[in-house]
C-alpha cells in the first residue's frame, strides 16, 4: 500500500484509473483499524474526480466518514464531482452547519444543479442552509427556462466599473478572487451594469498600473442574451475560444457569465439528447444502472409503436403490388428496403450532426441536395452494378434459381440504384426542412427516415419492375 502512496503522483494517465481501484480496495481495511490519518494521506494525493469515483464504488457505510477526512475546499470541489444519490446521501447525513459549510464553497451554478437533481425536502433544507444573496441569485437562475443561457450561467464573476485604472482592477481582483469562478476574463461596466467592455487578466498584469481600462478594454464584446439557446451559446463559446461568454439582460445589463466547463456539460447533454432520437428512445438523465426498467420501457415503447404502426404503410404497398409481380421478385425486397434505409440513414445522420454543430441552416438545403444527389449517383451506380452481378452469380448460378433472369438482374438492380438516391436526398433534407419549422432534426434521423424510405423503396421498387418487366 506505501508503494501507492509514495508513487501515485508521478502515474501516467493511463495508470491513474488502476490506482484509483487500488486505493478503493484498501479503504475498508483501514477504516476498520481506523488508520484515519494514513487513509487521508492516502485519499489527498488523488484529483477530486477520482474522489468521488472512489465514493461511487465504496460501500455508502463509508461516505459520511471519508467525506469527512477531506479538507473544507477539495470537499467542495469532490461533492460536486458525485453522482446525485451519493450526493443526496451526504447531505441528509450532513448537520446544517456542515451543509452550509459545503453550499459556501460551491458555486451558484453548481448549487444550481445540485437543487435540479435532488428531491424537494432535500431542496427545502439547501436553500434554508443557503445564505440570503445566494438564495436570490439561486432563485433567478432557476426562473429561466432549462434551455436558456440563464439557465446555465454563474453570476460569481469579476467586474471593474469603467472609471477604473490598472491598479484599482488589480486590487479589486485580490479582494473579490477567492469568490470568483474566473479571473482570467473580466467584465467593464458603467455603474448600471451595463457592459462596456472586456479585459483580460494578461492585459491587467502587462499594463502599467496608471493605465485607465478604457483604453485597453476591448469594446466590441461578443455577449449573449439571458434567453438565448444553451446550446447556442456553447458553440459559441468553442467557435471564439473564450473561456467565459458574457450574458446580459434586455436592456444589456451583465448579470452572469457561461464558463467553458458548463458549455462542455451543455454540449455532452444535447449530444446524448440527440443520439437517444436517433436511436428512437425518449431522453433521460439518468444513468442507465440507476434507471428502472419501467422507465425504460416508457421512454422505449412509445418509439416502438409509432415505428411499427408506420411500417402498415409498406404493408399496404406490398399488399397491394403483390399479386402483380412474379414471386421471384418479393425474395429480394428485404435487400431494396434495407439498402435504402441504410442508405438514407447515413445522410440524416451526417447532416443532422452538421445541423447541431451550426454548419447548415434552410439557406443551405439546395446545396445539401445538390451534394447528396451526386453521392446518392455514385453510391447507387455501383451498388447497382455489385447487385447485379449478384443476382446472376449467386442467386442464378451459385443457388440454382431458374425463375431469375438478365431482365430479373436489370431490375432489381436499376430499383437499388434509383432508391439510394431517393433515399440520399430524403435523409439529407429531411432534417433541414424539419429544423425550418421548428422540429428537432434528431428526431428525423434514422428511424423515422428508415420508415419513409422503406415504403418510397417499394414504390419505386414496383414501379421499376412493372416497366423493365412489362407486367
Amino acid at each position: 500500500m506505501e508503494e501507492i502512496i509514495t508513487t501515485y503522483g508521478d502515474l501516467p494517465i493511463a495508470e491513474i484509473e488502476s490506482a484509483v481501484e487500488k486505493v478503493t480496495s484498501f479503504i475498508e481495511e483501514y477504516v476498520e483499524e481506523k488508520k484515519y490519518r494514513e487513509l487521508r494521506e492516502l485519499i489527498l494525493q488523488l484529483p477530486s474526480p477520482d474522489i468521488a469515483e472512489i465514493f461511487g464504488e465504496t460501500d455508502k457505510k463509508y461516505h459520511t466518514l471519508l467525506f469527512r477526512l477531506l479538507p473544507k475546499e477539495q470537499a467542495a470541489e469532490t461533492f460536486v464531482e458525485m453522482d446525485s444519490d451519493t450526493q443526496r446521501r451526504l447531505i441528509e447525513s450532513f448537520t446544517d452547519a456542515e451543509l452550509s459549510e459545503i453550499l459556501s464553497e460551491l458555486y451558484i451554478d453548481d448549487t444550481v444543479d445540485l437543487i435540479e437533481e435532488m428531491p424537494a425536502i432535500v431542496v427545502k433544507r439547501i436553500l434554508k442552509s443557503s445564505t440570503p444573496q445566494d438564495r436570490a441569485s439561486i432563485n433567478t437562475i432557476l426562473n429561466y427556462p432549462k434551455s436558456s443561457a440563464g439557465s446555465v450561467m454563474t453570476t460569481e464573476y469579476v467586474r471593474f466599473l469603467e472609471t477604473m485604472d490598472v491598479e484599482a482592477a488589480l486590487t479589486h481582483i485580490r479582494r473579490v478572487a477567492i469568490d470568483k469562478e474566473t479571473i482570467y476574463t473580466c467584465y467593464v461596466t458603467d455603474r448600471d451594469r451595463r457592459l462596456k467592455g472586456v479585459v483580460t487578466a494578461k492585459q491587467l498584469l502587462t499594463s502599467e498600473l496608471d493605465t485607465p481600462l478604457s483604453e485597453i478594454m476591448d469594446e466590441n464584446v461578443i455577449f449573449v442574451s439571458t434567453h438565448d439557446d444553451r446550446e447556442e451559446v456553447a458553440y459559441m463559446l468553442n467557435k471564439y475560444g473564450f473561456l467565459a461568454m458574457p450574458v446580459t439582460d434586455s436592456e444589456r445589463r451583465l448579470v452572469g457569465i457561461v464558463t467553458l466547463d458548463d458549455a462542455i456539460e451543455v454540449i455532452k447533454e444535447e449530444s446524448e439528447e440527440d443520439f437517444a432520437k436517433m436511436a428512437a428512445i425518449t431522453p433521460t438523465e439518468t444513468p442507465y444502472l440507476k434507471t428502472s426498467i419501467f422507465s425504460i420501457f416508457l421512454s422505449r415503447v412509445p418509439w416502438l409503436l409509432i415505428l411499427m404502426l408506420s411500417s402498415t404503410i409498406s404493408s399496404t404497398i406490398l399488399t397491394g403490388f403483390e399479386a402483380a409481380l412474379p414471386a421471384v421478385l418479393v425474395l429480394f425486397v428485404p435487400m431494396i428496403m434495407g439498402t435504402g434505409g441504410n442508405s438514407g440513414g447515413q445522410s440524416s445522420v451526417t447532416v443532422t450532426r452538421s445541423i447541431s454543430l451550426s454548419e447548415l441552416d434552410f439557406s443551405d438545403l439546395f446545396r445539401v441536395f445538390w451534394k447528396e444527389l451526386r453521392v446518392g449517383i455514385m453510391c447507387g451506380a455501383l451498388l447497382g452494378v455489385v447487385t447485379f452481378l449478384k443476382v446472376l452469380l449467386v442467386d442464378k448460378l451459385l443457388l440454382g434459381n431458374t425463375a431469375v433472369t438478365v431482365t430479373v438482374a436489370v431490375a432489381v438492380a436499376l430499383s437499388l440504384t434509383v432508391t439510394i438516391i431517393v433515399a440520399k436526398i430524403i435523409g439529407a433534407t429531411l432534417p433541414i426542412v424539419a429544423k425550418k419549422i421548428g422540429l428537432d432534426p434528431a428526431v428525423m434521423a434514422s428511424p423515422l427516415i428508415t420508415t419513409l424510405v422503406d415504403a418510397i423503396s417499394l414504390m419505386v421498387y414496383f414501379f421499376v419492375s412493372t416497366n423493365v418487366l412489362g407486367l
